[in-house]
């Protein structure tokens, strides 16, 4: 017999994977259906939804300044999070180690309606006019998805025998320069690689910073999408479930990096 903690926990899971599940069923519902008028199910089925999403070219665009923010907060945050996170596992003295943990953790901490906001007043100046630029775009996806890069990186430093590498590398001759290189840097391959794929699908889902930042011809693929739920209901439903893909293969990639590794 099942003990009453059990069921108690089986309950919670079930409950909880109606919650999270059931809105991606109807979604993915909706995205097939003809028509969709106040029921709780659509009308017909069609694939001409998806067709009008490929042929609209809001969407194409706002596709490919996702992936162009995208890559370029992964191109940023490799140089940033290697370093960062290098530096918090060494605890390079208290004010660098300080400085670094405030980096990697006030982005998560702060609400991103607060820096949005913060951002609005910054960088619509005389002095920043950069408010709804692409560059702005980018530093923003980078300054956001850098802590989760960095955690991973340091938790993966952490697991690794780094210190007694190091120790051997230098008996050896090696400089701190070379042990970094030739060290840190070929262990941390595996998890450098699903970071970076958790970062991609972090920024390409963003949608709270990217609504108050970009301008009409630099809005990402979230804001588009949030726009077209004014439209055609079947539209949208289709146009989500292409970033629910994309957001799925992502993690999937993620953590079958991680199990690998």
């Amino acid at each position: 017999m099942l003990s009453v903690e059990r069921i108690v926990v089986r309950g919670i899971a079930a409950v909880y994977a109606i919650y999270l599940l059931l809105p991606i069923l109807l979604l993915s519902i909706g995205s097939v259906g003809e028509l969709w008028m106040n029921s709780l199910l659509p009308s017909g089925i069609t694939g001409q939804w998806y067709v009008d999403v490929w042929l609209d070219s809001s969407f194409r665009n706002a596709f490919t300044t996702s992936l162009v923010v995208a890559l370029s907060a992964c191109a940023i945050n490799t140089i940033l999070a290697i370093p960062l996170a290098y530096s918090l596992y060494h605890k390079a003295g208290r004010g660098g180690s300080i400085a670094a943990k405030i980096v990697s953790m006030l982005p998560i901490a702060v609400p991103t309606i607060t820096l949005g906001f913060g951002y609005i007043i910054i960088f619509n100046t005389d002095i920043f006019p950069w408010l709804g630029t692409l560059p702005l775009l980018i530093i923003v996806h980078a300054v956001h998805t850098l802590p989760y890069l960095t955690n991973t990186l340091l938790t993966d430093l952490r697991h690794l025998d780094l210190a007694r590498l190091e120790q051997a590398a230098a008996t050896l001759g090696a400089t701190e320069l070379q042990q970094f290189f030739g060290i840190v840097i070929p262990n941390l391959r595996q998890s450098l690689l699903s970071g970076l794929v958790m970062v991609a699908a972090i920024s390409i889902g963003e949608f709270g910073l990217s609504n108050l930042l970009a301008s009409f011809q630099n809005r990402t693929y979230p804001v588009v999408l949030w726009q077209a739920f004014y439209g055609a209901t079947g539209f949208a439903c289709a146009a989500t479930v292409i970033l629910l893909v994309l957001a799925s293969t992502a993690a999937f990639i993620s953590s079958t990096v991680i199990k690998k590794s």
